[in-house]
């Protein structure tokens, strides 16, 4: 308990040391709970209001909330109009957007406009925004002033308005267009209720600014309104009108008191020559100052421009290049003269400016000429603002716009701008879209020199960037915060140096108080060389000293120039420091900055360091003792130290020394000049020559081991006269040799007998010393010894040394010696050449390779190598690569061919050495060479990227002959980098040039030498290289480890994928050398790559580019970020209880992280991460007390505390300890009932959970439902307001829908479509062509045969025989059993009772064998035998007239209706998805941008009406051509019309015409990758007129294709795409199989395209039902047929007692809904003359599936593991089931069909149609059968008795022999 008690102590102390001591350098913030949208100051006061989401702040100028107030969420909905009351059903809790914020001084008013209510405005109290004073939504459409919509902009601006003498404050609004906003594009409103106006009614009606028709067409994007010189500007941007989606700028101007805006005119604005910087973000209006007037001046494009004009700055993106922006800046000056101009030609010279039109009216359709001309040149002056009878409003065009064309363009979005002025420099500060405030130095080249200081927290700054009343501080405001940050920080700065660095305008150094400050707070800034501005880069500096540097022997004054150094007032005290040493200063009088001051005493000075000869004393200049105002350093030389320079030429080191030394010899002393100090022994500086000293030694060479005497020269030794001397070196360190004085000035002494074997040759010199007092007299004796044996192994490498050197060979020795040395004879040669190596031991058969021969006695000079045989085989030399003796290289030829010989000999091309040098000398090695032929025969891979980087393993035989150096290997033409040589060789590949890609396989050659090569054919081949398409997450935190998933395609080809993160060099980056952050990756497919984010531990995170390198290739990933890691506050509550929910709080969670991915530990236990917000994240910890995480903690058993730790991706932080409340001892009276009664409690659980289970799955059932019931909801009312749209769409094609106008098809058509099209000739089915080939001759007699066989068949025993006996054989397949019942249909048509009879048997008899094997619920399940074939027939026949008069109309709207909404939106040709589809297989998944347009089409050749058709942009030709075909040919059905390959389009757009084709010269190529055309790409305008042609031979259309065939294949080509790019074969493989799909996808769809389909499923809902109703309806009209047989089945359910209800139902399903309704569903042109595109018969599929589900008796369990369609007919399918049962019903209620009512209606159809079907030709193919299985027919008929009776085989037979010759004559 005491550790815990004193644990509070200590933790309250620290929070009043943390919540008392000054804030540390932190700015003042302001955090908001919601979206920041508006922040606005209030001049006079310096308050700040800020308009959140659902929030309205009042703050003082320090950020201290004053008053606020919640003004949302509301209920509210967009579609209602205000006030919202309960009868609007559709109002939900809505969020209120801030959309406007104006300050009314005067009334102390605060106008508020939120985008909830349509944009009603309210007025509040300035100084209390709590106090509403006024709010009405009772006026109606006149006060809808803001936008209902978040992403709409609104600005205004306070201004004033005049009527009858009054006087009236209003606010003028510019917006975007939302959709249920007001229409007006610039309003202006009133404050107050005047006559007929309300507050805030808009007072100016002027219709071209405010009308509805521009809306749509230009998209205006309002930044910003201002007011200056009566005028109000107002800054936007918008697109030029339908087609452009190009963004201009433009700015606006009126006079503010425009009674009908009659002087609104708009000045476009270009920032940049080329405009490229084309949509303005943010501005600022401020005036320039003087430097940047000046500059603006100067730059010419600006006229005159002073430092008190306006200036607009703004801020712009770029549509072409989304990575960088750019700042322009406009003087007003220029703006209104511009504006004049423009306005003046209008109103006097008809628009014209330099005979180019400069005007042009926005928003007006109007054609007439707008400007007038009349010769009154100041039009534009006397009407400045404009009157009704002159033109508006007007727009200046393009080429008029005013242009800033040198822009400060940076890297990333500038989001906002502001500029102050300080000292006449303009500084601007641009916000940026990553949270950055950047401060610019605006001189003539505008440099960015810092940023505003603030946590980056990576959100947007919001574009009000507003500085408070002293203009001292900034306020930045970024999503949910507003900071508060001084506009220079200039404090922090404590030295000159780091002040000037700084560039910082606002700041320079204060030289007479030593600080960093802004100019008013320097005292004397007035003063020169007082004040040095940061800018300019300069401090006051140290010039020279006099004297430069003086001996530490001596003190004296010393003057110190310093010509920057202020001038000093009389009370300004001066002073010198010298290290430690102080002295008074004064400055000369009359001199520029000369200070003259006493320098310390010999022994204050600090001793002189050891090799040096002089000590440097720091000189600090102060002034007021305190103040630094320059530094420096002085030299103080000692002369007595000069002789450490080279101790054995003491006086020449003395003398020649930069001080001016003098030597005493007498002394042997170094000393500072004296003049008074004379003597011959005295030597005086800069006179080495008169040093005595000891010179040029003879011999200058000694060899080792052998003793040389050696003499030299002596000078100027006068003074030792008499005196002996001794001499050493340091390399024979304790022997001194005595020196020994001959004649003169000559010396010599006896030498060394020297060791020294670490070099040839090393300098030794002498040292000499006077023997009585030891002292070194100067000598400059240096010899050089060498020694003859190092680097001379051999005889050849001892002869090839220097003569001069006498080195010889000693044999005796077998060493290289000096002459001396050796005592035998030299002998004349050396021994003969000895070979150790030879390099490489093989080589290619045809040589030419060098190889390097290793040895010694290999010659003395290369002209000594006579001849080289390697294996026999001449070898040239080399002769620029010969080493002397130890070296030689050769190249070697070719081997020897072997002479043919009957020998069975087989050469082995291997043999040794045999070099000869002069003299004869002979050597021969004992390796051997080898030639071999090496034999590449495999490469791995077999492919890589065309990007190279590949590396490539080449296998064979033999590779590793010759040499690394010796090889080069190239795939194709490209070289291939090898990396290894040896048995195998790897290399990497280089970058492929060529243009196709895939390449063919390419060849790989490996080249050995000059003329061998070796190839693998086709080894090789280049692909595409790997194409990222997509990669998610697209942050981390800079700690790195999140996971980070790639997609994209190709990437098996690639070996190493890494993951880097390099730093983008930007101003701020004062490093020179990038540090790169690697990770490779961490698993990869062909499709997926995952790594972990790598940790980039910079610091700064805006500045870090993230690129994929895939081993050439490198992709940089554009929009990756990383963010600051996140920061933790301490925890609040330690104590985890049974919620056990723990929650961490701290800033920037959800930049980089989700839930799902975080991870948290208490102790060694994981605990779920159930919340993460950015500011919050929600754990739940573990229920039970886990164990500490660290082995100390363990042992520490007092300590209750476990460490909480959180960790994203790599990084970890321990947020704090918490620990689990502790439970008190329990009493056994409870533990006792406490043990029962969870025993009972678990027997009633366990019995609970069983119930629960099997209720799961419905519950689960239910929830799937009722999301889905939700998310339709949402959407219903799209739904409504499509379905109407479709309504009205549809109705010109369903008002006259009667039998007539539906393309019914005939009976004929109807049952060879049902029958045959899907056999397997389809079309060209001998039954749909009525074609037989009979020869003339023979077809009377094979028209009686077959009329026989007619006959044959009509005998049931025959027919029920034949049909067992066919289904008897295997070769008999399903698809041949729904032929024949087919053909068996056609040829029984004209007696459909007997064909019933038959089908009624069979069906018996299948019914018995299923009821038997147990399995009644099988049958009629499938179509595989001739009586379910027969069955579905029999209903196609049976139910035609019910289609024709009942269902018929029903499906074909439900088909139009279907085919129409799928065409008003997108569908990709080549990929048949669409955008508008049920088929979530068949959703167009991209956001395809299109517009519908409507072409006028003429017809050529019939006549000149024109018919509207709409048809999208994005349409290719071919659809463009169905679209018209559809539309003029309406009338018609399918098979009448004109095909789209026999039909030419023409748009004449101008005089000539262009024929519009899918693929054509103009196509556009995206790398292999060719785009359909489009009308966008021939750029086809609304309302175009284009001309249908007829084409009589496709050639001539399609002049460079042969045949339309070979047009179609060109479009089939796989390189042809038209909306998207369809991925790879192998993705698609990859994604059924599931590995790509994301989680999510498999989980459900997601919810925008899920809405997708909702949202056609609700379109087209009213259809479907109807088409269902109409089908499945008992209480009107059933056929007979359906009653009849159903009846039968009933009848058979009873007759077997094992069928139940479920059963029946399953029977009747199978035999009328799923074997006849589905098919023709899924087919209407079995029923029509359409064409069912398979966009349209995907969505039909889905239709029908649904109908199939309608139609089980089994209960879908939906989870959201289902198919999307099952989940999209979710909530109806019960309906829908319903029906199904209640028509099941109906029919049994119904009254009985009998038999005699069935045949006459049999009977009456075979009447009215048989004569239009091909019996014959059904017969002749039906005995094709016969003909085949002919031998087991006539077997199975005579075995059986009744056939025997009816003499049945006879009569097969006598028809067979009739149509013998089947096979000849057929």
């Amino acid at each position: 308990m005491m550790e815990r008690w004193w644990a509070w102590q200590f933790a309250l102390v620290a929070l009043a040391t943390i919540y008392l001591s000054p804030s540390l350098g932190k700015n003042t913030e302001f955090l908001s709970d919601t979206l920041i949208n508006n922040v606005v100051a209030d001049p006079r006061t310096g308050r700040l209001y800020i308009g959140a989401v659902n929030a309205l702040s009042q703050l003082n100028p320090d950020l201290e909330v004053e008053s606020r107030t919640e003004t949302g969420p509301k209920r509210d909905n967009r579609m209602c109009t205000p006030p919202v009351t309960d009868a609007c059903e559709e109002a939900v809790d809505t969020d209120n957007h801030n959309k406007l914020l104006l300050v009314h001084g005067a009334k102390d008013v605060l106008v508020v406009c939120g985008s909830i209510f349509r944009g009603i405005c309210s007025l509040r109290n300035l100084s209390n925004v709590e106090q509403l004073l006024y709010f009405s939504d009772t006026k109606g459409e006149k006060s809808y002033v803001a936008s209902a919509e978040e992403s709409v902009s609104v600005v205004g601006v306070m201004s004033y308005f005049t009527k009858d003498r009054d006087n009236f404050t209003v606010f003028l609004v510019g917006k975007g267009y939302g959709s249920h906003d007001s229409t007006k594009l610039i309003s202006t409103r009133i404050l107050e209720d005047y006559g007929d106006w309300v507050v805030f009614d808009s007072i100016i009606e002027a219709s071209a600014v405010q009308a509805n028709p521009f809306v749509l067409r230009y998209l205006h994007d309002f930044r910003f309104a201002f007011k200056d010189g009566g005028f109000v500007y107002f800054l936007f941007s918008r697109t030029l009108g339908v087609q452009d989606t190009k963004n201009y700028t433009f700015i606006s101007r009126m006079c503010e008191d425009d009674q009908g805006y009659y002087s609104y005119t708009e000045l476009q604005l270009n920032c940049s020559s080329t405009n490229k910087y084309n949509k303005a973000q943010a501005a600022y209006v401020a005036a320039p100052g003087e430097v940047l007037a000046q500059n603006l001046t100067e730059s010419g494009q600006n006229g005159h421009v002073s430092a008190s004009d306006k200036v607009l700055f703004v801020t712009f993106t770029s549509d072409e290049d989304p990575s960088n922006s750019a700042m322009c800046m406009y003087p007003l000056r220029s703006i209104n003269k511009r504006l004049v101009e423009i306005i003046g030609a209008c109103y006097s010279d008809n628009g014209i400016i330099n005979e180019r039109a400069a005007v042009y009216s926005p928003y007006s359709s109007k054609a007439e000429e707008l400007c007038s001309s009349n010769n009154q040149n100041n039009m534009a002056l006397r009407y400045k603002c404009g009157a009704e009878f002159l033109p508006s409003p007007l727009a200046s065009k393009a080429e008029f716009a005013l242009t800033a064309k040198h822009p400060l363009v940076r890297k990333g979005h500038m989001t906002a701008v502001a500029v102050a002025v300080e000292m006449g420099h303009a500084v601007a500060f641009l916000g940026t879209a990553t949270g950055e405030v950047l401060k610019v130095h605006l001189s003539a080249q505008p440099e960015v020199y810092g940023r505003a200081p603030g946590e980056v927290t990576g959100d947007k700054v919001n574009k009000n960037l507003l500085f408070d009343t002293s203009l001292q501080h900034l306020y930045i405001t970024t999503e949910k915060k507003i900071t508060k940050v001084p506009v220079q920080a200039c404090h922090l700065k404590t030295d000159c140096q780091s002040c000037v660095a700084m560039k910082d305008p606002y700041c320079g150094w204060c030289v007479l108080e030593g600080k960093c400050t802004r100019n008013q707070e320097c005292s004397r800034s007035s003063e020169e060389n007082t004040w040095l501005w940061s800018p300019n880069n300069q401090c006051v500096k140290i010039e020279s000293f006099n004297p430069p540097n003086l001996s530490c022997k001596k003190t004296q004054q010393i003057d110190i120039n310093i010509p920057t150094h202020p001038r000093l007032r009389p009370s300004d005290t001066l002073m010198c420091v010298f290290g430690n040493f102080t002295s008074n200063a004064v400055m000369v009088i009359g001199s520029q900055g000369l200070v003259t001051c006493s320098l310390p005493e010999p022994w204050e000075i600090p001793p002189t360091p050891d090799q040096q000869d002089f000590v440097s004393v720091p000189v600090k200049v102060m002034v007021n003792e305190k103040i630094k105002v320059t530094s420096g350093e002085y030299h103080f030389y000692n002369c007595a130290a000069t002789v450490r320079k080279n101790r054995n030429t003491p006086c020449i080191a003395c003398v020649t020394s930069e001080w001016g030394c003098q030597w005493n010899a007498r002394d042997h002393s170094c000393s500072d000049r004296n003049d008074a100090v004379d003597g011959d022994h005295v030597v005086k500086p800069q006179k080495p020559d008169s040093c005595p000293q000891f010179e040029s030694p003879e011999p200058l060479l000694i060899p080792v081991g052998f003793q040389i005497p050696i003499g030299f020269q002596g000078r100027n030794l006068e003074i030792y006269m008499g005196r002996r001397f001794s001499m050493g070196t340091e390399l024979m360190k304790h022997t001194e040799r005595e020196v020994l004085q001959e004649q003169g000035s000559k010396f010599k002494f006896t030498g060394y007998e020297f060791a020294y074997d670490k070099q040839q040759e090393v300098n030794v010199s002498f040292h000499i010393k006077e023997k009585d007092t030891e002292r070194k007299i100067d000598s400059t004796l240096t010899v050089v010894l060498y020694n003859c044996s190092v680097g001379r192994e051999d005889c050849s490498l001892c002869k090839h040394a220097d003569s001069t050197y006498q080195c010889v060979w000693c044999s005796a020795t077998r060493t290289c010696v000096y002459r001396e040395l050796c005592p035998s004879p030299q002998p004349a040669q050396c021994p003969d050449p000895e070979i150790t190596d030879i390099v490489p031991r093989f080589g290619p058969l045809n040589g030419r390779i060098t190889v390097t021969i290793k040895g010694s006695n290999m010659g003395i000079k290369k002209e000594d190598i006579k001849k080289i045989t390697v294996a026999g085989v001449d070898c040239v030399h080399q002769e620029d690569r010969y080493s002397v003796s130890t070296s030689v290289v050769c190249e070697i030829g070719p081997a020897k061919r072997v002479p043919p010989s009957d020998l069975p000999f087989v050469p082995t091309h291997k043999g040794a050495v045999e070099i000869e040098v002069e003299g004869g000398r002979r050597g021969t090695s004992q390796v051997f060479f080898t030639y071999r032929d090496p034999k590449p025969v495999a490469v791995d891979p077999a492919k890589g990227p065309a990007a190279g980087g590949t590396v490539i393993t080449i296998k064979g035989d033999d590779l590793d002959t010759a040499t690394k150096d010796d090889i080069a290997v190239t795939v194709g033409t490209v070289p291939c980098e090898v990396l290894s040589f040896g048995k195998e060789i790897t290399c990497k590949t280089g970058r492929y040039r060529g243009q196709k890609v895939p390449s063919d396989p390419l060849t790989v050659t490996v080249r050995y030498g000059k003329n061998t090569t070796k190839d693998v054919s086709a080894a090789y081949q280049y692909s595409e290289n790997p194409k990222i398409t997509d990669y998610y997450p697209k942050a981390s935190f800079l700690c790195g480890g999140r996971r980070i998933v790639v997609m994209g395609n190709g990437f098996d080809l690639i070996q190493r994928a890494t993951m880097k993160v390099l730093p983008s060099t930007d101003e701020f980056t004062q490093n020179t050398t990038p540090v790169e952050f690697v990770q490779e990756a961490l698993s990869k497919n062909d499709t997926v790559l995952q790594f972990y984010s790598p940790p980039a531990n910079s610091s700064d995170s805006q500045s870090l580019r993230t690129v994929l390198q895939l081993d050439n290739v490198m992709e940089e990933l554009k929009s990756f970020d990383y963010h600051p890691d996140p920061t933790f506050n301490e925890l609040n509550k330690n104590v985890i209880t049974e919620t056990s929910i723990i929650i961490v709080t701290g800033r920037g969670f959800s930049k980089a992280m989700t839930a799902k991915e975080a991870q948290a530990f208490v102790g060694d236990a994981s605990c779920h991460v159930n919340i993460l917000q950015d500011d919050k994240l929600i754990l739940e910890a573990p229920s039970s007390q886990p164990r500490a995480r660290s082995k100390r903690q363990r042992r520490d058993t007092t300590n209750d505390l476990l460490e909480l730790v959180v960790k994203f991706g790599h990084g970890e932080w321990k947020v704090g300890s918490v620990y689990y409340a502790r439970k008190d001892d329990i009493p056994l009276a409870i533990i006792i009932p406490a043990v029962i009664v969870p025993m009972l409690l678990f027997i009633a659980v366990s019995v609970y959970c069983y119930r629960r289970k099997s209720q799961q799955a419905e519950r689960e059932y239910e929830k799937v439902k009722h999301q889905l019931e939700n998310l339709e909801e949402s959407v219903r009312d799209r739904c409504k307001k499509e379905f109407t749209d479709l309504m009205i769409e549809m109705e010109d094609h369903t008002s006259d829908l009667s039998e007539a106008r539906i393309p019914f098809l005939d009976y004929k058509t109807y049952t060879d479509r049902n029958f045959f099209l899907p056999s397997k000739d389809g079309a060209n089915d001998a039954m749909i062509t009525r074609k037989l080939q009979i020869p003339e001759a023979r077809r009377a007699i094979v028209a009686q045969a077959l009329n026989q066989f007619s006959n044959l068949l009509n005998s049931k025993t025959f027919l029920i025989n034949f049909i067992r006996t066919l289904e008897s054989r295997p070769d008999f397949n399903a698809r041949a059993r729904g032929y024949f019942a087919s053909l068996l249909t056609v040829a029984l048509h004209g007696k459909l009772e007997y064909y019933t009879d038959i089908m009624r048997t069979l069906l018996l008899e299948m019914m018995d064998e299923h009821v038997q094997s147990k399995n009644p619920k099988l049958m009629l399940r499938r179509s595989e035998t001739v009586v379910e074939r027969m069955l579905c027939n029999w209903m196609s026949i049976c139910l035609y007239q019910f289609l024709r008069d009942t269902a018929g109309e029903p499906l074909y709207k439900l088909y139009k209706a279907l085919k129409h909404q799928v065409e008003k939106g997108p569908v990709d040709a080549k990929m048949k998805k669409a955008k508008y589809t049920l088929n979530d297989t068949g959703l167009l998944g991209d956001d395809v941008e299109y517009s519908v347009l409507t072409l006028q089409v003429l017809v050529h050749g019939e006549g000149p009406d024109v018919t509207p058709v709409k048809v999208l942009n994005c349409d290719t030709i071919s659809q463009v051509k169905e679209k018209i075909i559809d539309q003029v040919y309406r009338n018609l059905p399918y098979s009448q019309r004109p095909k789209v390959e026999c039909v030419a389009l023409e748009w004449r757009p101008g005089s000539t015409g262009q024929i519009l084709s899918d693929l054509d010269l103009t196509s556009q190529k995206e790398g292999r990758w060719k785009r359909l055309n489009t009308l966008a790409h021939y750029n086809v305008r609304d309302n175009a007129t284009l001309v249908l042609s007829r084409v009589l031979h496709t050639q001539s259309f399609h002049q460079h294709q042969d045949s339309y065939e070979e047009k179609n294949s060109l479009l089939e080509d796989d390189n042809t795409f038209h909306l998207v790019r369809p991925a790879d074969e192998l993705d698609e493989v990859k994604s059924k199989r599931g590995s790509m799909k994301d989680k999510a996808m498999t989980k459900a769809i997601t919810e925008i395209y899920l809405t997708r389909l909702l949202s056609v499923k609700g379109t087209l809902q009213q259809f479907v039902d109807d088409f269902f109703r109409s089908v499945l309806c008992s209480s009107s009209v059933v056929p007979p047929a359906v009653k009849y047989f159903f009846d039968f089945l009933d009848e058979q359910a009873l007759r077997h007692d094992n069928v139940d209800e479920e059963t029946l139902h399953i029977w009747k399903t199978n035999s009328l809904p799923l074997r006849f309704w589905v098919n023709i569903l899924r087919n209407p042109h079995f029923m029509f003359d359409v064409h069912v595109t398979e966009v349209v018969d995907a969505s039909l599929h889905v239709i029908s599936q649904t109908f199939m589900d309608a139609c089980t008796k089994s209960e879908h369990k939906l989870s959201r593991e289902s198919p999307s369609n099952k989940l999209l007919y979710a909530k109806e399918i019960s309906t829908y089931k319903k029906m199904v049962d209640d028509y099941y019903k109906g029919i049994r209620q119904m009254v009985p069909v009998s038999d005699q009512d069935m045949n006459t209606h049999l009977a009456e159809v075979s009447r009215q149609h048989t004569d239009k079907l091909n019996t014959q030709v059904a017969l002749h193919q039906l005995y094709q059968y016969a003909s085949k299985y002919y031998d087991v027919i006539i077997q199975s008929l005579d075995e059986d008795p009744a056939a025997q009776n009816k003499q049945l085989t006879l009569r097969l037979q006598q028809i067979a022999a009739a149509l013998e010759n089947k096979v000849t004559d057929l």
